[in-house]
């Protein structure tokens, strides 16, 4: 079975003309899938009776199913989705005063391994398809009858793991007569993979690269992040700018806020002049606890005063607003509970 949201407008076109059909029968059923949301091939009315049964034959269109869904007092929604293989996966949707995000999933599990981060509880089974990815997007909509504004592609896995269905899930959410999205409301985070951040670099697409850092030097970064054993941060640093350069897109730098870990002011001045002279700037994140993983959130005048620190010795900050905190919100913690880990 075809899954459509697998599928380019280019690569359904052809897939019609396999059929007998022509081309503008894919541009059809293009805008029913992503413009009216049609979810039911009885729904497409300006197709053919006999083409909605052979489509009903050959090609799928939802194959994302809400397993759980919790909804927290901020509004947020955190969703568990079961795939047609049985597989379990999450997205987020948060609420921001500039639009709707939605935090899409790229693997089932995965095998970076941060020390933090419950998305590695649970070892990497499989990538998502392309068509996976934007289901998640559309059974959201679906389920609040909401327009998806942006994307951040930073759930369970490393979308720099999976990346050539990373890239096809972009331009097709990005098609101007798919959902377009625009490039800049698109995000991809990646831990640190070097030689994929020098392809991206090459893309052509104006989305944004946010690097999941969260240390100021390699000795943390190898504790927190065995990725840094592979491509140290002196090799992360020259990727990114390199990337900056090719771009001329600015970067974020993500550094989740680990009680005594990674808070102190030393480490605020360590990783500001990391990042000196780079069109960069930092994305301080409060830590979600993970029961399993024994960190802790840094205290909010901690937080403060690394913020500040960093303002003082020149580097853009933003402290990221807090989502989802009475619900399981972090990456991957609903899942790794249904799947019955301790």
């Amino acid at each position: 079975m075809k899954h459509l949201y697998n599928h380019s407008l280019e690569e359904l076109t052809e897939y019609f003309q396999t059929i007998n059909q022509k081309p503008f029968r894919a541009k059809q059923v293009f805008k029913w899938l992503y413009t009216k949301m049609a979810f039911d091939f009885d729904d497409m009315s300006d197709l053919s009776k006999d083409l909605r049964e052979q489509l009903k034959q050959e090609c799928v269109i939802d194959t994302c199913l809400i397993s759980e869904k919790q909804v927290s007092k901020d509004g947020t929604i955190k969703y568990l989705f079961k795939l047609a293989d049985g597989s379990l996966i999450e997205s987020v949707l948060m609420i921001h005063d500039y639009g709707r995000s939605l935090c899409v999933t790229s693997q089932v599990g995965c095998n970076m391994q941060c020390r933090f981060c419950a998305s590695g509880l649970l070892k990497k089974q499989r990538n998502l398809t392309a068509g996976e990815m934007v289901n998640q997007i559309m059974a959201v909509m679906k389920d609040t009858n909401q327009r998806v504004s942006h994307v951040v592609v930073m759930g369970t896995g490393e979308p720099f793991d999976n990346y050539d269905e990373v890239m096809k899930f972009v331009r097709i959410i990005n098609h101007p007569q798919g959902l377009a999205i625009g490039a800049r409301h698109i995000t991809i985070s990646t831990c640190g993979l070097v030689p994929k951040i020098e392809q991206y670099s090459h893309e052509g697409i104006q989305t944004n690269l946010a690097i999941s850092l969260h240390a100021p030097n390699d000795e943390i970064r190898d504790q927190l992040m065995p990725i840094n054993k592979v491509y140290p941060m002196d090799q992360l640093r020259q990727a990114v700018k390199d990337y900056i350069k090719e771009t001329n897109r600015r970067v974020t730098f993500e550094y989740i806020m680990l009680k005594d870990v990674n808070d102190t002011l030393v480490y605020a001045r360590q990783l500001a002049h990391y990042m000196k002279g780079l069109n960069a700037y930092v994305n301080l994140i409060p830590y979600n606890s993970v029961d399993e993983n024994g960190y802790q959130p840094s205290l909010h005048d901690t937080v403060e005063e690394f913020k500040s620190e960093l303002l003082r010795l020149g580097i853009n900050v933003t402290v990221r607003k807090e989502h989802g905190q009475d619900i399981d919100g972090a990456c991957g913690q609903l899942r790794a509970k249904r799947s019955g880990v301790k």
